[in-house]
């Protein structure tokens, strides 16, 4: 009885949210013809939800991401596909600015050059997300901005699919970036980002070009970094002129020396200290602007570079690389919260402020940026097993040298007492 009770409560307040959303939808202009069509019958789709709410195991380094999203079937691909379509993608780069090579390597990396767009439908996508409460606001703003879009005509709604969280088409936008950005390109009358290539390259070069895009300049470069470089100065936080990365010893990946150039850039290093290491222009930073992961903007400019004939990285994959497992990172964060730094709400997830915390963290114990991979805070007996971890070759920990030494010298690893005070803790950070 009490479940059907509550079934019943649920289904009310499912029918009571989606009439204030029709009301809403009438009220900005939406016809009642798409209102109805569009949400008639609607119902929460549990799939979406667990999509949303998944959360994986492991991490992802940037070896694993890079050879995945940089595969040889890729670069490959998109070299034809560069050739096949070049006249189109000429056309666009003398209108809107942008190198037909990023384009091309933003739609591999989008849609797997059109093969996986999404098989949902985009308005019981964002229907779903906006009726779950953690950001209802941002999607129920994307549900009116599809039905406009399916109200001006550009798409019918039985082909509006795209991924779960509702990215459309074959570069992915989201209602607001399609109303802001998407282009005509071959003037039908509709801005169709599914199906008309077109449209779908030049909707692309015009969201590029709205968001600062330069069409002279390079994404960024390998480069070699020397032995004393200061790693604080490893951040997108931190700009300088080529030259004067130049002049601090930074080379370029085969060991020339970099232009003498005003262009301004940054050092990155999106593994850890061993490399690869990045120095990146504004281009770079555009492209976070359409995805906000760093690995995903290096993607984009390394697989623009094997488009047009340029190598893979110089810098070797370490053989010891290894995702870490959503255990080890929230136990990291518990323990860089417990030194007093700032990592948020511990959750598995290595964010921009578990990031932050782990650079103060390094910083404050000398060690260079990237360096740490697992924080273990179990006493002398966890670092001894730890340190028997074929990964690990060295160990940071509090303590006396003797006592560090004692616990390692079977395992044969080098020994580094950190210069931190773990305010009584024994804490040993493992690190490759």
């Amino acid at each position: 009885m009490a479940a059907r009770t509550a079934s019943a409560q649920q289904s009310a307040n499912q029918a009571a949210w989606l009439e204030g959303v029709k009301r809403e939808a009438a009220s900005r202009g939406i016809s009642q013809g798409t209102i109805s069509a569009a949400l008639s019958g609607w119902r929460p789709v549990d799939r979406i939800l667990e999509l949303d709410q998944r959360q994986a195991e492991f991490s992802q380094t940037f070896w694993t991401y890079i050879g995945r999203a940089v595969s040889d079937v890729r670069i490959e691909r998109g070299k034809s596909l560069l050739r096949q379509h070049g006249k189109l993608l000429d056309r666009i780069r003398r209108q809107y600015g942008v190198q037909p090579r990023f384009l091309v390597a933003l739609w591999g990396l989008e849609s797997n050059f059109g093969d996986n767009s999404g098989g949902f439908r985009v308005v019981d996508s964002l229907a779903t997300l906006a009726y779950d409460r953690r950001r209802a606001d941002f999607f129920r703003k994307e549900l009116f901005n599809a039905l406009r879009i399916l109200d001006e005509g550009h798409i019918p709604l039985s082909s509006m699919t795209g991924s779960w969280a509702g990215a459309m088409g074959q570069m992915q936008f989201m209602p607001s970036t399609f109303l802001g950005h998407a282009v005509d390109q071959n003037r039908d009358g509709r801005r169709d980002i599914w199906t008309s290539l077109p449209d779908i390259f030049g909707s692309a070069a015009s969201y590029l070009r709205g968001i600062g895009w330069k069409g002279d300049e390079k994404w960024g470069r390998e480069v070699r970094l020397p032995a004393d470089f200061d790693w604080d100065l490893a951040s997108l936080d931190t700009e300088k002129t080529v030259s004067e990365w130049a002049a601090l010893g930074v080379r370029r990946a085969d060991g020339g020396g970099l232009p003498q150039a005003a262009t301004r850039g940054s050092i990155i290093l999106p593994g850890d200290h061993r490399g690869p290491a990045f120095l990146v222009y504004r281009n770079f930073r555009t492209t976070m602007i359409w995805n906000r992961s760093i690995n995903y903007a290096l993607a984009v400019g390394h697989l623009s570079d094997r488009l047009i004939g340029q190598g893979p990285l110089l810098t070797p994959k370490p053989a010891d690389d290894r995702p870490m497992r959503r255990t080890e990172i929230q136990e990291m964060q518990q323990i860089l919260a417990g030194l007093g730094f700032d990592v948020g709400r511990p959750d598995g997830l290595a964010g921009a402020r578990t990031r932050k915390a782990l650079r103060a963290f390094q910083k404050a114990a000398g060690l260079p940026a990237g360096a740490v991979s697992i924080l273990c805070g179990y006493g002398h007996e966890a670092g001894a097993a730890l340190s028997s971890h074929p990964d690990v070759d060295q160990i940071v920990f509090t303590g006396s040298v003797e006592t560090g030494t004692a616990i390692m010298t079977a395992a044969a690893k080098t020994v580094i007492p950190t210069v931190m005070e773990l305010g009584g803790k024994s804490a040993a950070i493992a690190y490759p």
